[in-house]
């Protein structure tokens, strides 16, 4: 297994770089306040009111970076600092989210697909690690002259839950880029953001896609290497 920890202390680690930049990127343009003096709450309701958008609420939800868009109950969920601040972080932040309420709107065929999965994939991430542990496990210990394979079955469940996951979070990709641009494009083409403060929102919006690029490798590298042991390849 020890290929296996390998590419979990690369995923960690490159995981750690992704998120600490974001961080200092947010931080370092939370202090370039937006000139029209608009909150992040107050530019997610302009973005909304422009894309026709009349029945989806901002609210503001407790934490760091835990913004999200809910299609559920229709609601942008802003963190409390990009709920209240003034800047071009939370500018990005709020019109970033209010993306995904366009692409809600408008039926993106990739939002779309990513909300059919949703309950596959709980499922999924809360089962397939110890599926995949006892897989292997078993395979190991069935493993004779007469069947030197072992017994695959539940390695391969396991397999094909990591798959649904991996799946998943190549999926999010395009929904996440898509919201980005649509919010850029907002910013940029209504003037609610300064030509100084656009170059804030494109970079942080950049590096917190970068975040999900990071989880989709991640995921593809752990699903090859499971694949490979279900295929027969080596144990470490």
């Amino acid at each position: 297994m020890s290929g296996y920890y390998l590419i979990i202390i690369v995923s960690m680690a490159v995981s750690w770089y992704v998120s600490w930049k974001l961080k200092s990127k947010f931080e370092h343009y939370s202090k370039i306040h937006l000139r029209n003096g608009l909150s992040g709450k107050e530019v997610a309701e302009r973005m909304l009111r422009d894309n026709g958008i009349n029945d989806v609420q901002v609210i503001s939800v407790p934490g760091q970076l835990t913004d999200h868009y809910n299609p559920e109950n229709k609601t942008v969920n802003l963190s409390e600092a990009v709920y209240m601040q003034r800047n071009a972080a939370a500018a990005a932040v709020a019109a970033h989210e209010c993306g995904h309420a366009v692409q809600h709107k408008v039926g993106y065929s990739m939002l779309q697909l990513r909300s059919k999965l949703v309950p596959i994939v709980q499922i999924s991430s809360n089962l397939m690690q110890f599926v995949v542990i006892a897989g292997v496990m078993i395979m190991i210990a069935t493993r004779s002259i007469e069947n030197p394979t072992g017994n695959r079955l539940v390695l391969a469940i396991g397999v094909i839950m990591f798959a649904f996951t991996t799946l998943f979070a190549f999926i999010t990709l395009p929904v996440e880029y898509d919201a980005s641009n649509r919010a850029m494009k907002w910013l940029r083409d209504t003037g609610t953001v300064t030509a100084e403060e656009y170059v804030g929102v494109k970079d942080s919006l950049k590096w917190a896609a970068r975040t999900y690029v990071v989880a989709a490798i991640g995921s593809l590298a752990q699903l090859l290497y499971f694949a490979s042991l279900l295929m027969g390849g080596r144990r470490d």
